[in-house]
């Protein structure tokens, strides 16, 4: 069943935090029958549960008929402080993991590509495509583009000022019509609509999802910080020990990684399956309850009628379904493992 214009709109801005712009966003999806879409990742920490709101969003795209292209950078990680000896290794861990993801949501991949990046990257034209793109960047404008990405210390390296200018041309490169990313790499993708036309190509419509707060207190979910996240490969038990851990106030909805994850995951699925959130409980505390949305399990944190323990234990048991397969995978990969991650 073919989708209305302004459906595949309400797929591909659901849960976003912005779109620049809307009127772009409208136009391309009236003028051109499938466009592409592209998100890169940075093949640099494990992939966490995190990871699992862009499998979402790119499902999203795919639903709403789009050509989905994902860029594993691994160029990218490597100007960003990933060891050379371990890119290959990486970008095997990444493909395996990141498809899996799509199996547990039952997403169809029909329209779904994995793109290497130094594929493309080593290209003579992007190579020169790329030294003219850093004679009109300064090195202000390249150092605030990555700011929020690129870690760059007190002795920043040149990698990190290259990094924004390629993420520019690889929407060329990868011809693709819009550009999707986390709200951390929003000063990116303005860059890249302020300078891809200087040097003769059209700017992308940007995309960009909110970040999941972590698991502790200390901000979003990173994959250098392990007790902010769940692991792709962590068991039951593993889950159900860093959720027991997890930074999840009574009453407070905001800055809840917990409920960050029921959001923009956990309810995202249940309504799209037309399923309910079951939490278990004794009779004693009221019994078990069921959620068909988001909003109607805020409501009942912030009232004190949903205890946290409660909601921590119900959503152990989802996430572990929804590893499974992925564990299921790399089962006997160890090496692999190993080797990506030394």
């Amino acid at each position: 069943m073919s989708l209305s214009i302004d459906e595949k709109i309400a797929l591909v801005s659901r849960n976003t935090q912005e779109i620049v712009s809307e009127k772009e966003l409208k136009t391309l999806l009236e003028e051109k029958k499938q466009p592409a879409v592209y998100i890169g990742i940075s093949i640099t920490g494990r992939p966490h549960v995190g990871y699992f709101v862009t499998i979402l969003k790119l499902a999203d795209f795919l639903n709403a008929g789009f050509k989905v292209k994902l860029l594993l950078a691994d160029l990218h990680g490597a100007l960003d402080s990933c060891p050379w000896n371990v890119l290959d290794k990486r970008f095997e861990y990444y493909s395996h993991v990141i498809i899996k993801m799509f199996d547990s949501i039952g997403a169809n991949v029909k329209n779904f590509e994995i793109v290497k990046g130094s594929d493309f990257q080593l290209d003579k034209n992007y190579v020169l495509d790329l030294l003219k793109l850093s004679s009109f960047a300064t090195v202000k404008n390249s150092m605030k583009a990555a700011s929020d990405v690129v870690k760059f210390g007190d002795n920043p390296k040149l990698s990190g000022l290259i990094y924004p200018l390629m993420q520019a041309l690889d929407e060329e490169y990868l011809g693709v019509d819009i550009q999707y990313g986390g709200i951390d790499q929003r000063k990116i993708l303005m860059f890249a609509r302020e300078f891809l036309p200087k040097i003769g190509y059209k700017p992308r419509v940007e995309v960009m999802t909110p970040l999941i707060p972590g698991l502790n207190a200390s901000g979003k979910m990173s994959a250098s910080d392990p007790n902010s996240k769940i692991d792709l490969l962590d068991d039951l038990k593993t889950i159900q020990k860093k959720l027991n851990k997890a930074f999840c106030p009574e009453k407070q909805v905001e800055d809840n990684g917990v409920l960050a994850f029921c959001k923009y995951v956990l309810m995202v699925l249940k309504k799209d399956s037309g399923n309910e959130f079951i939490i278990e409980r004794p009779e004693k505390f009221g019994g078990n309850i069921a959620f068909k949305s988001y909003d109607e399990i805020a409501k009942a944190y912030s009232a004190g009628d949903l205890h946290p323990m409660d909601l921590k234990q119900a959503l152990a048991k989802e996430i572990d379904l929804m590893l499974e397969p992925i564990r299921k995978d790399m089962k006997g990969k160890e090496k692999l493992i190993n080797e990506a991650y030394p």
